[in-house]
């Protein structure tokens, strides 16, 4: 009952005021998670499309990869300093604005002419997308008892997964019957739309007078150089969350980037087609990172590292899984494990998003979700599209996705490492937080 016992901490026991509004919470929420869906769609439309600008191009599955891998690149190289300006300054400014650019930037893939422009563009997307995540979870998280932190974390961060099927779904459709141009176009105005409704909104103010008591109350940070590094990295059980959460998302990000083509080229379906049978297995995954968050939150009740045994059988599970459905006959038993794979990949979101929250400071939640959001693309998002298509032109796509999900035994390795760790890491911050 150890995490009941450091309620302060969680803020599972601080009492809430009255005022508090959950209606506009969960306003909140479904607007942060309806750009988090825009972040996605723009991000993985690219995937639907691997096809058509192969063949257009005449580009190698190296290249492809690039395409894919530069947006988790500049996510990753960005994230932290983007998260450290919007805690300084103003979160919900700070994810309007990026909205506002990667849809901009999305546009601009739907005008490219060439490589050269597009991996630009794509450039530019990972560029506007860097802290969003960790932005707009951080201002979820202030509205909403800390108690429901991973269910949280596992909820929001599946309009990744739903973004990725969104978006790979209605690009390969609309790629198929208007060009690959268009799906562009169509990602970029729906991104315009969300970021006027969220400006609208989605306010400092408003959230400030909405936001939980611990959000209020805990003693800050100074914000300093060394402190920050204090507070982020000097926690072994922070270091090692972040290296198994960036080591399981780099299979995650592999299958995501990959599944369509792999559908195309092993089992013979069209683009679209193929787009659409990713997009469902897809959904199998957004839902198993939200599940997944549920029960490490109702596990945690019991035992904190409860959550951190989960995450370990999530990497385990998913790895054996993917690696045998890899290698079996196709039809309908190979993606039923496969899916069950999937659904498993990604389960580490919430576990390791609520640890990483759970051990600073209220007033840097933006800041250790993008140090967080860091490893997971520098680890997992640049290079796993990146290192599978390297691998693909050398054994074959099949080959390369056969043994890309043995990272996941490592992630399983670095978080039975913060196993040890967190009851003991989680005590200290709370005898020095108020």
């Amino acid at each position: 009952m150890l995490e009941e016992n450091v309620g302060s901490l969680t803020g599972a026991a601080v009492t809430v005021r009255p005022t508090h509004s959950r209606v506009y919470a969960w306003v909140v929420f479904g607007l942060i998670f309806g750009l988090m869906l825009s972040d996605y769609m723009s991000r993985q439309v690219l995937n639907a499309v691997f096809p058509q600008l192969k063949s257009e191009w005449n580009l190698t599955d190296a290249q492809l990869g690039l395409l894919s891998g530069v947006v988790g690149l500049m996510v990753g190289l960005l994230a932290f300093p983007v998260a450290l300006v919007a805690d300084r300054w103003n979160r919900t400014r700070s994810v309007v604005l990026m909205a506002l650019f990667w849809s901009l930037a999305t546009l601009g893939c739907g005008l490219a002419r060439n490589y050269g422009h597009m991996l630009t563009a794509r450039l530019l997307v990972g560029i506007g997308e860097a802290g969003y995540g960790s932005v707009g979870l951080a201002i979820i998280l202030s509205v909403f008892p800390a108690s429901m932190r991973a269910t949280l974390t596992g909820a929001f961060t599946s309009a990744g997964m739903l973004g990725s099927v969104l978006g790979m779904a209605t690009g390969g459709v609309i790629a198929a019957r208007f060009g690959w141009r268009v799906a562009f176009v169509g990602m970029a105005l729906f991104g315009l739309l969300l970021v006027l409704a969220c400006a609208a909104t989605v306010t400092e103010a408003r959230v400030k007078r909405h936001a939980r008591r611990h959000e209020r109350c805990a003693k800050g940070v100074s914000q300093t150089l060394p402190n920050l590094v204090k507070s982020l990295f000097c926690t072994p059980t922070l270091v090692f969350t972040y290296v198994g959460s960036g080591l399981q998302l780099f299979t995650a990000y592999a299958i995501i980037a990959w599944l369509p083509s792999y559908l195309n080229r092993y089992h013979h379906m069209a683009p679209a087609k193929s787009a659409l049978a990713a997009a469902l297995m897809l959904i199998v995954s957004g839902v198993g990172m939200s599940l997944c968050g549920v029960v490490a939150d109702r596990v945690a009740r019991n035992s904190p590292r409860g959550k951190v045994t989960l995450a370990i059988g999530y990497c385990l599970g998913s790895c054996v899984l993917l690696m045998i459905g890899m290698r079996m006959e196709t039809g309908a038993a190979q993606f039923a494990v496969i899916a069950a794979g999937v659904f498993l990949a990604a389960g580490t979101w919430g576990p390791a998003g609520a640890m990483a929250t759970n051990l600073v400071p209220a007033s840097i939640h933006a800041t250790a979700l993008a140090t967080l959001t860091l490893a997971n693309n520098l680890l997992g998002g640049a290079p796993g599209p990146y290192v599978t298509g390297l691998l693909a032109d050398r054994i074959g796509l099949l080959g390369a996705l056969q043994w890309i999900p043995l990272v996941s035994v490592g992630a399983a390795l670095a978080f039975g490492c913060a196993k040890a760790t967190y009851e003991r890491d989680l005590r200290r911050f709370e005898s020095t937080r108020w």
